[in-house]
Parts: C-alpha cells; sequence; structure tokens
C-alpha cells in the first residue's frame, strides 16, 4: 500500500471492522447486476464515495452499525453481520428495512445519492454520465392535472413585508 493509500484510509472514518459492515449491508441494499452490467454499492468507488458522504454521520453509523453487528450475534449463534451467508443477510437487510430506524434512512439515502452518481451507473441506465445543469434533460409532458391537489392547497408561505 503507498503512502497516498495509508493516508487517505486513515482519513476515512470508521474503523476497519466497521467499514466492513457497512459494505456488506450496502452491497446488500444494491447489489451489483449483471444483466444492467451495473456494479453494486459495495464497489471500491462507490463505497469510498458512501464513507466521505457519510463523514459528518460518523457517530450515528457507528451506533447503527454496532447495533446491527450485535443483532447479527445474538439472532445468529455468534456470528456478525458481515460473515453472515448471502441469503441470512439479505433477510436481516429486509428485515431493517421495514423498521424507521434514523440510521437506516440516512444510510439508504447516501447510498442511493453515491450510487445513481457513479458514471458507470448512470451508462448502464442508459444516461450520459454528466451533471444535469447546464444542459438539462428532456422530460417527457405529463399530465397537469396531477398538480391540482397542490394548486388547490395554496400557498404554504406567507409574504414578507419588506
Amino acid at each position: 500500500m503507498s503512502n497516498e493509500e495509508t493516508l487517505l484510509a486513515s482519513d476515512l472514518p470508521l474503523s476497519e471492522p466497521q467499514r466492513e459492515i457497512l459494505r456488506t449491508l450496502i452491497g446488500s441494499i444494491i447489489p451489483a447486476s449483471r444483466d444492467y452490467d451495473a456494479p453494486g454499492a459495495d464497489d471500491p468507488l462507490i463505497f469510498k464515495d458512501i464513507l466521505v458522504t457519510a463523514r459528518s454521520y460518523t457517530d450515528m453509523f457507528e451506533a447503527g452499525l454496532e447495533d446491527i453487528d450485535q443483532q447479527a450475534i445474538r439472532d445468529h449463534d455468534g456470528v456478525g453481520f458481515a460473515a453472515l451467508s448471502e441469503t441470512d443477510r439479505r433477510a436481516m437487510a429486509e428485515h431493517l428495512s421495514r423498521t424507521l430506524n434514523p440510521f437506516l434512512r440516512t444510510l439508504v439515502s447516501i447510498t442511493a445519492q453515491c450510487y445513481y452518481r457513479d458514471d458507470r451507473v448512470m451508462q448502464a441506465l442508459g444516461m450520459e454520465p454528466r451533471p444535469p445543469f447546464p444542459k438539462g434533460f428532456t422530460i417527457e409532458e405529463g399530465d397537469w392535472t396531477l398538480l391540482e391537489p397542490v394548486r388547490r392547497r395554496g400557498k404554504l408561505y406567507r409574504d414578507v413585508d419588506g
């Protein structure tokens, strides 16, 4: 490992065991797809982006990952989450997805953001890997009547005297 890689690894949040639990968990959230030639969220580049993006949530992630690992240990005869079989990991991830845990909501949000800003994912979706602006994207005109409930609701702000 080069000095640059060592420095980058030391700058990343979470301990190595926590990163392994996180890598395994996000790989269960968005697995790789051979059909679409798309990487999973646990791809090294996407995973690093997730770690950097999650840096401001380090305390939440540490506690959440510890809880998940302890739950796996309790429910699977002392086996931590990262060491579970793929079937058991997916089952546990599915169960966790039905909870309203703030850590998991934050994790899923960050995972999706990082995943869909990866150029390879955008190409697998048939989209040009570029920012949406300044070119923008063409959107088919839709059914404007869908906005009717919003129009009926009226404004949700108050005018500022100025």
